[in-house]
């Protein structure tokens, strides 16, 4: 007995084939290769944590590399600063004298016909030629500043202490630095 299929029936057939992925009219033995619309999703889903764990990583990286320019920044300021401040203990020409106000501390250089006045206030230190109106700043960011005479014996040394402030909160090692410098002895 022959069976007739309606054409109804069969696009009914090719309908549901295509639905599970087998082709109209492909032989029963072989596949045919592609995604699927949940294979799609899974590869965006995928990609897109990919995508946003190296952001997390390269704004992590950049963060922590502007830090360390900062760093060095204040570092090599302060190292200027104190090599300024050693050159000009040792060109003092008379007895150096420091003074302690409440708004901060002003250390007094003499040097020939000048005096040289290192002042740290409101966070700052700068330094000023007593024959000039012009302060220049030295350090800024500065959390504590002192300076005292170590007497050694016949020699005077001098101690700057210089504390920066921190531009990160979670930083661990504090900017500290330690500068000395002998002042001349008179014959």
């Amino acid at each position: 007995m022959k069976t007739c299929q309606f054409p109804v029936a069969a696009s009914r057939q090719s309908a549901v084939n295509n639905l599970f992925g087998k082709p109209s009219g492909a032989l029963p033995g072989r596949r045919h290769a592609g995604i699927m619309l949940l294979e799609c999703l899974v590869y965006l889903f995928v990609f897109a944590i990919l995508l946003g764990g190296a952001t997390t990583a390269f704004y992590f990286c950049w963060d922590h590399s502007r830090a360390v320019i900062f760093a060095t920044d204040d570092i090599s300021s302060a190292l200027h600063a104190g090599e300024r401040w050693r050159a000009d203990v040792r060109a003092a020409t008379g007895k150096i004298t420091v003074e302690t106000s409440a708004t901060g501390e002003v250390a007094r250089i003499p040097e020939g016909a000048r005096t040289v006045s290192y002042r740290f206030e409101s966070g700052e230190v700068r330094r000023q030629l007593s024959n000039s109106d012009y302060s220049e700043l030295l350090l800024a960011k500065v959390k504590t500043s002192r300076m005292a005479m170590d007497a050694r014996g016949s020699v005077s040394a001098w101690r700057w202490e210089v504390e920066l402030l921190s531009r990160r909160k979670e930083a661990n090692l504090p900017l500290l630095f330690m500068f000395e410098a002998a002042a001349p002895t008179k014959p």
